[in-house]
């Protein structure tokens, strides 16, 4: 649950400092400007609400790290939501726009997070899961937004180690393997989602895993 917080707040804050002429730089989300990212940042955080506020009576049927569902084409930018997405994100027009908007409903979901219960039943996308893991999930979401939200800004902070650490796990059990010693948390995550291409070194290492990459989570 404080991971939840500190990764989402980190992300949060680097959106609130980024000046203006960054939300039309182009994200590490394919047919993606900032600006786009930062509109699905407003979506994701009015997710956490509504699934917060979801119970369920059920037993769970997903933890933190089944409740993803993993394809092996990365997108394109061509799906109807993620065009959806970047026709929102032009309406907004002006960038302080999108940034009030996240600075009201990411500090309500931040909110809402910091006082669930880990234990309670939620339901979302037709599966029951604690909100604990419901929120556990949803570190390797920030991390992988904060890594796409900075991934042609160098000079915007990254996320925090211990939520790249933990994404790592979360992402090594989905894959069901270990990545490489040699490889750090960032390439580990970026590699193994497919947002950067493995060097001939790296793939040499990765061994029978690089067959099974990208590992595109939705």
């Amino acid at each position: 649950m404080d991971l939840f917080s500190r990764s989402w707040n980190a992300l949060r804050t680097a959106v609130a400092e980024l000046p203006d002429e960054d939300f039309s730089q182009p994200s590490g989300c394919t047919g993606w400007l900032v600006r786009d990212l930062v509109c699905h940042l407003v979506i994701d955080a009015q997710d956490v609400l509504i699934t917060l506020v979801t119970p369920a009576d059920t037993e769970p049927t997903r933890d933190a790290v089944t409740y993803w569902e993993v394809a092996g084409t990365p997108p394109t930018g061509d799906d109807p939501l993620d065009a959806l997405t970047v026709r929102l994100a032009a309406a907004y027009q002006e960038p302080w726009l999108l940034r009030f908007h996240l600075d009201d409903v990411g500090s309500a979901a931040g909110r809402a997070a910091e006082l669930a219960d880990p234990t309670l039943r939620v339901a979302t996308r037709d599966q029951v899961l604690t909100a604990g893991d419901y929120l556990s999930a949803y570190v390797l979401e920030w991390t992988l937004h904060h890594l796409d939200l900075t991934a042609h800004l160098p000079h915007v902070a990254g996320p925090p180690a211990d939520g790249l650490a933990r994404s790592r796990r979360m992402l090594e059990s989905i894959a069901g393997a270990a990545f490489p010693a040699s490889f750090s948390d960032r390439d580990a995550l970026l590699v193994g989602t497919g947002r950067r291409t493995p060097t001939a070194a790296q793939r040499t290492e990765l061994g029978g895993l690089a067959a099974r990459l990208p590992l595109v989570l939705g």
